[in-house]
């Protein structure tokens, strides 16, 4: 029987289908397909600098999206997500590299190929930590991923053939699709423009690749975990099995985000995949929304408009200074300072993040003038 909607009630359906929806009331569906084109007519509305910090956010929300998985909805606490997304990035640049450059390139430009081997790669180093990762739990599992990172920045800053030399970095992947070279001015769109659409298009594909992920047998084994993992093992889910696919998923979001991320700077060093990027995107999730695909969405795009913001203050307060000569709390102190602010404000005031906000807003208005 197709289940239907009662009218005068939106939550109530009268069929599981139905309730599992994607995109479940007509509200929603509407809402989503505005963004949709807001968000692909941006280009033609904003400068380049401004776009270009949109493109950053769409790659870091596919990272966030990947940390929420293993964290917000599986219960594993990961503080080495840096380390996937550095795997990814050194994969996307050694296969789409020159092959008669300094450091180790193999000439494969296409976006699908180096894109999809950067997140397989990354999901395999995943599925390798993961049983490690899957005996430990709590503090424990964050001490064991934290130390990823640093490995991760050792080889890496070693290794100069894939590396290059630690002050110069190497050059990032070279998109090209179907033959076409995205990441170069064209007759009538720039190259900031291209690249800002592939990284929407891609964040669109993995948004709705994981809510549907949280959706199935799969997530739902994930929040039993999270929620009770004794209890689930004895409803008979096999907690190693459903912890090794969380970090594998995990990571292969990070993969692709890591080989996305350097493509409009074009150059990147070991020295960016520190523990602070780690802290980045364990803020994205916190502020976002743990546990929830939009939030990912909307912490990556605060915390990567974050730097903007701060760079305008001391126009603003005197005791901030663009220097360190300059006297006072420097903008980049000031950025680290909100980022704790933010991260305790948020665990405090609102658990739920950006997202919880939003519930709040949506559920006043929805009950207006009855709110309580």
């Amino acid at each position: 029987m197709r289940g239907t909607r009662l009218r005068g009630r939106p939550e109530l359906y009268t069929s599981y289908q139905q309730d599992m929806a994607l995109l479940n009331t007509t509200p929603k569906k509407v809402f989503v397909g505005v963004l949709l084109v807001l968000a692909l007519l941006m280009p033609f509305s904003v400068d380049d600098d401004i776009l270009q910090l949109l493109a950053t956010a769409c790659v870091f929300a596919v990272g966030a999206i990947g940390l929420n998985i293993v964290t917000g909805y599986a219960g594993q606490v990961s503080l080495g997500h840096a380390f996937f997304v550095a795997i990814g990035a050194y994969t996307a640049s050694v296969l789409s590299g020159d092959p008669d450059g300094r450091v180790l390139g193999f000439g494969v430009t296409e976006v699908p190929v180096w894109l999809l081997a950067a997140g397989l790669l990354a999901a395999a180093f995943g599925a390798l930590v993961a049983p490690l990762a899957a005996r430990l739990r709590g503090l424990y599992l964050a001490i064991v991923t934290l130390g990823l990172v640093f490995i991760g920045q050792f080889v890496f800053r070693e290794w100069t053939d894939v590396a290059g030399p630690p002050d110069i970095g190497r050059p990032a992947p070279v998109p090209t699709l179907f033959g076409v070279r995205i990441d170069v001015d064209g007759e009538f769109i720039t190259r900031v423009q291209k690249l800002y659409w592939l990284m929407l298009v891609v964040l669109v594909i993995f948004a709705v690749l994981a809510r549907n992920l949280v959706r199935s047998r799969t997530g739902r084994a994930f929040a039993a975990i999270r929620d009770r993992d004794i209890a689930a093992a004895v409803i008979g889910v096999p907690l190693t099995r459903y912890k090794v696919i969380a970090f594998a998923i995990s990571s292969f979001y990070a993969g692709v985000a890591g080989a996305l991320l350097y493509v409009i700077p074009q150059t990147f060093t070991a020295g960016n995949f520190s523990l602070l990027m780690s802290v980045q995107f364990i803020a994205m999730i916190l502020i976002g929304g743990v546990a929830t695909i939009s939030g990912s969405i909307l912490g990556a795009l605060f915390i990567t408009l974050l730097p903007r913001i701060t760079s305008e203050l001391p126009a603003v307060l005197p005791f901030i200074s663009d220097s360190a000569t300059g006297g006072g709390i420097t903008v980049v102190q000031a950025e680290a300072i909100l980022y704790g602010l933010l991260i305790i404000g948020f665990l405090l005031f609102e658990p739920r993040g950006l997202f919880g906000i939003w519930i709040r807003v949506r559920n006043y208005w929805k009950a207006w003038p009855f709110s309580y």
